[in-house]
């Protein structure tokens, strides 16, 4: 038996000193590009969540550049194609923020079974790409500052 999604979960952005962001292509979804993310498994807190994904999706670590918990949160409905994961009735999920900043792009050791490819590409090319708003505003966030009005 498969125990449903906790609908709780992470986002982690990569971007470089050079401008750069990290894409990743779902192998569920091959025309939804993303940055990190995954659901935190239940018992679990949201920054050992974010560094367990980061190694998972790109096999890179927060020591590789400078980490940071961006102290966000956003709430944003779940996609009807991935709703039967989660507890029945639960259409929403709570979405952590984190970042990683690399002095450059770096190679990166896909998960096969949960993305078919990767782009690092100028972040405001990635801006274009993402598929998920959140996404975007995290990366928005990284590469140019918070709005904190």
């Amino acid at each position: 038996m498969t125990v449903a999604k906790r609908p709780v979960s992470v986002l982690v952005v990569i971007a470089s000193q050079t401008g750069h962001g990290l894409l990743l292509q779902r192998r569920d979804d091959p025309s939804f590009w993303q940055s990190v993310t995954g659901s935190l498994e239940w018992g679990e807190q949201p920054e050992p969540a974010a560094v367990r994904e980061l190694a998972e999706e790109t096999g890179l670590t927060p020591q590789k550049g400078v980490w940071s918990n961006m102290n966000r949160q956003v709430c944003y409905t779940i996609r009807p194609q991935w709703r039967h994961r989660y507890p029945d009735g639960c259409y929403s999920n709570t979405e952590h923020w984190f970042s990683l900043m690399l002095p450059s792009p770096v190679p990166i050791q896909l998960a096969p079974q949960e993305h078919l490819s990767f782009e690092w590409l100028p972040w405001q090319q990635v801006m274009t790409k993402l598929s998920s708003a959140s996404n975007q505003q995290a990366l928005q966030c990284l590469m140019t500052g918070c709005d904190d009005d």
